[in-house]
């Protein structure tokens, strides 16, 4: 697994991409708002203007972000080219970027799925499953940016799990969140991190989620705050988000150690009682998950109490990173263990390490 760092500031990035400086290979990645491509350092098209270009650590980010790989200095290759083997699927992934593949058509290709996970997971720090997610959503995210209806983009990027979270976008298009007939409605931003793009949910008093754009449950995550709050969800950044935004960008860069920003974390009793007892874990510190079962006076319901910090929709901010195995070890994070164990060193003042 590879690591994410913190990426040179982006003047620095932006002469070393303007400038084709092949030293900055694999460190950064240019997504270019003209084109909608993203790029290698060392790409040798055309430079567009500062404005035109944001900056990524990750392929995968920039995929989330909507951007699709430059076809000149295909930034999905890494010290070598895809293998042979792998081909043939990546150039029909490239030319239907919204299907969702099964895995009786991976293995049509004469792909074995557990083989592309392997290399992905080596080449980009992805599973295949997780890249082609990726792809996915940047398909969606790129026709909506281009003034495509948002229902249409994500039905046919296939992510009809949370319809209502795509009604209420294409509502926004045109309306006003006060057409949703009285439904609360939530804003939904999202929000960049040096672990990758940041889904945050929230409305004009609390944030509700925040969540890591690639993980498996979050389509379920929007799904269950729109069946306990009868929601609505809109882009946009109310007040809270952009608190939450800011205060993220603090924590990453060792500036804050606990959030202010209003939270709301609707449950059952059982579940609000141990997202609760997570805010009173100390930063840097960690508790096992009998050591928080025995904090909310239920000793022996490890397992259910385990099952409430799986659950959580505040990653980061209800810090269930800081939950470990009862040896120390880590173990259960929805966010993938590698972001498990950058958190912990983050806070630990250490340099995150490799899985």
């Amino acid at each position: 697994m590879q690591t994410t760092a913190l990426l040179p500031d982006e003047e620095t990035m932006y002469r070393a991409f303007v400038s084709r400086d092949a030293t900055f290979e694999g460190i950064f990645v240019t997504g270019v708002r003209t084109t909608g491509v993203f790029c290698r350092p060392a790409c040798p098209a055309r430079k567009p203007l500062r404005p035109n270009v944001e900056f990524f650590s990750r392929a995968g980010d920039a995929l989330a972000a909507g951007y699709r790989p430059c076809r000149r200095c295909r930034p999905l290759d890494t010290e070598d080219a895809a293998p042979e083997w792998l081909r043939p699927l990546l150039e029909a992934v490239d030319k239907d970027p919204a299907k969702r593949w099964t895995t009786e058509e991976t293995r049509a290709f004469g792909v074995d799925p557990a083989r592309a996970r392997r290399w992905f997971q080596s080449r980009h720090g992805m599973t295949f499953l997780a890249f082609l997610r990726a792809r996915r959503l940047g398909h969606a995210f790129s026709r909506i940016r281009g003034g495509a209806a948002v229902t249409d983009s994500a039905m046919e990027a296939d992510f009809d799990s949370v319809s209502g979270f795509c009604e209420a976008m294409r509502r926004a298009t045109g309306h006003s969140p006060r057409e949703a007939r009285g439904r609360h409605a939530l804003r939904v931003a999202q929000v960049p991190s040096p672990l990758g793009p940041v889904m945050v949910a929230g409305d004009e008093d609390a944030v509700y989620l925040v969540e890591f754009w690639d993980r498996r449950m979050l389509e379920q995550q929007f799904a269950t705050l729109e069946k306990r709050l009868d929601a609505v969800f809109f882009p946009g950044e109310p007040d809270p988000v952009r608190r939450i935004r800011d205060e993220l960008t603090a924590y990453f860069a060792g500036d804050l150690r606990q959030f202010t920003t209003p939270l709301r974390y609707p449950g059952s009793a059982h579940q609000e009682q141990v997202w609760k007892a997570l805010t009173e874990v100390p930063y840097g510190k960690t508790r096992t998950y009998g050591e928080l079962a025995q904090q909310i006076g239920r000793p022996s319901a490890v397992r259910a109490v385990a099952r409430a910090v799986g659950e959580n929709r505040l990653a980061i901010v209800l810090p269930c990173h800081r939950i470990v195995g009862a040896d120390g070890r880590l173990t259960g994070y929805g966010g993938g263990l590698w972001r498990k164990r950058f958190l912990l060193a983050h806070e630990g003042g250490q340099e995150p390490g490799r899985i």
